[in-house]
C-alpha cells in the first residue's frame, strides 16, 4: 500500500523520473497483491528510519515476500506509532496497532523481539524466516552478521557498508550475486548514487581518476543542538540543524567493491547540511576522452531509459523535490561542467538522491533479486 509523502507518493502509486519527464507508474495496493501466497519470509534487524521504511516499501510493491519478525530494542507500542507517523514521509494510510509482542498493520500481525544478541533470534525457528534484512548499523561485517545464520535464516543483506564484504548496488553490479553468496552488503545510500554515475561514466568515456563530495542531509547520529561526543571530534559536537558540517564518508572507497575497475581511482568527502532528507553527491573527474557536456549528459541519459534504479531529471530541482523518488540516483544534466586547459579536462557530473527511501528502494530491489537465486 502507497502512503501519503506530500505530492509524490500517492496511495497506490509512485512519482519517478524517466528521461526528461514524470511519469506515474502503477503499483498494486496492498489488498490486492495479497491476495497470492507469500514464499519469502523476511526479517528485519533494527527498526529504525531504513527498517521502518523497508517495511513500508515491502508491503507497497514486493507480492512475494512478506516481513514475519522484528527484533528492535524499543516497545512495539512505540515501533507501531513510528511506523504510521513519518514527519518525512507522510503518514501510513492503513492502520497500525500494537500488542505487548508484536505490531499488527492492516490486521496482520508482525512478531516484534528485543533480543540483543542477534543469534539468539528466533527468526527460523519460531517465524521461518528465510532473509534478514540487517539495519542495526551494528551487525556490519560478515563475523558479526554470522550470528543471524546461525539462528536459522539462509541469507542476510545488511543495510550499510560493511568493510571489504560482497557489495551489490542494484542494476549496477547485482548479476555478480551467486547461490553461494550468504551474506551481502547493499552499500551506502551515496554509494547507490555514485556508483551509476560512475559506471556509466566509466563505461563510455574511462575514469582517470576523481574525487567526490556528497552535500548530505543530516542523519540521527549527529546532534540536534551543540553538545560533547565520544571520540573528540569537535566538528560532531555542533549542532546539525544549524551548520555545514565536514564529515566522512566510505563512498568513494566502496566504489571499488562495485566497480573493481575503479578500485583506488576515486576519493570522497562529505558535508553534512541543515535538511532532514534529499541530498547529491558530485563528481569531478579527469576522464580518458575529451568530451563536451552535451556528449556527456546524453551518454548518461541513454542509460536511465527504463531504469528503476538510475532516473535522469533536467528540471531544475531542489532537495526536497527528491523526497520520496524510488531510484537510488537521479542524474542532474544541467549542473553538468567541462573546463578545458589544453589537452587538460575536468568533468563535473552531479546526481540526486533521496538518502532514506531512494535507497530502500534499492535495497528492497536487492533483496527480491537474492532472494529469487
Amino acid at each position: 500500500m502507497g502512503f501519503r509523502k506530500k505530492s509524490r507518493i500517492l496511495k497506490g502509486y509512485s512519482l519517478t523520473v524517466t528521461g526528461n519527464r514524470s511519469k506515474l507508474l502503477s503499483v498494486p495496493v496492498h489488498n490486492q497483491r495479497r491476495k497470492q501466497e507469500m514464499t519469502v519470509k523476511v526479517g528485519i534487524n533494527g527498526f529504525g528510519r531504513i527498517g521502518r521504511l523497508a517495511f513500508r516499501r515491502i508491503r507497497e510493491v514486493s507480492a512475494d515476500i512478506e516481513v514475519v519478525a522484528i527484533n528492535d530494542l524499543t516497545s512495539p507500542v512505540m515501533l507501531a506509532h513510528l511506523l504510521q507517523f513519518d514527519s518525512t514521509h507522510g503518514t501510513y494510510p492503513g492502520t497500525v496497532t500494537a500488542t505487548d509482542n508484536a505490531i499488527v498493520v492492516d490486521g496482520k500481525e508482525t512478531r516484534v523481539y528485543a533480543e540483543p544478541d542477534a543469534s539468539k533470534i528466533p527468526w527460523a525457528k519460531e517465524n521461518g524466516v528465510d532473509i534478514v534484512l540487517e539495519c542495526t548499523g551494528f551487525y556490519t561485517s560478515a563475523e558479526k552478521a554470522q550470528a543471524h545464520l546461525d539462528a536459522g535464516v539462509k541469507r542476510v543483506v545488511i543495510s550499510a557498508p560493511a568493510g571489504n564484504m560482497k557489495t551489490i548496488v542494484y542494476n549496477v553490479n547485482s548479476d555478480t550475486l551467486t547461490t553461494e553468496d550468504t551474506i551481502i552488503s547493499a552499500g551506502s545510500c551515496t554509494t547507490n548514487c555514485l556508483a551509476p554515475m560512475a559506471y556509466f561514466l566509466n563505461e563510455e568515456f574511462g575514469i582517470e581518476v576523481g574525487t567526490m563530495t556528497t552535500v548530505h542531509a543530516y542523519t540521527s547520529t549527529q546532534m540536534l543542538l551543540d553538545g560533547p561526543v565520544k571520540g573528540g571530534n569537535l566538528r560532531a559536537a555542533r549542532s546539525a540543524a544549524d551548520n555545514t558540517i565536514p564529515h566522512s564518508t566510505g563512498a568513494a572507497k566502496a566504489i571499488g567493491l562495485v566497480i573493481p575497475e575503479l578500485n583506488g581511482k576515486l576519493q570522497g568527502h562529505a558535508q553534512r547540511v541543515p535538511v532532514v532528507d534529499g541530498s547529491l553527491t558530485e563528481l569531478v573527474s579527469i576522464l580518458k576522452t575529451k568530451v563536451t557536456a552535451d556528449e556527456v549528459n546524453e551518454a548518461i541519459r541513454k542509460h536511465t531509459v527504463d531504469n528503476p534504479s538510475f532516473g535522469y531529471d533536467d528540471r531544475e530541482i531542489v532537495s526536497g523535490d527528491v523526497i520520496g523518488t524510488t531510484q537510488g540516483s537521479i542524474f542532474d544534466p544541467t549542473q553538468t561542467e567541462v573546463t578545458t586547459a589544453g589537452d587538460f579536462q575536468l568533468v563535473k557530473t552531479v546526481a540526486w538522491y533521496d538518502n532514506e527511501y531512494g535507497f530502500t528502494c534499492q535495497m528492497i530491489r536487492l533483496l527480491e533479486e537474492f532472494a529469487r537465486l
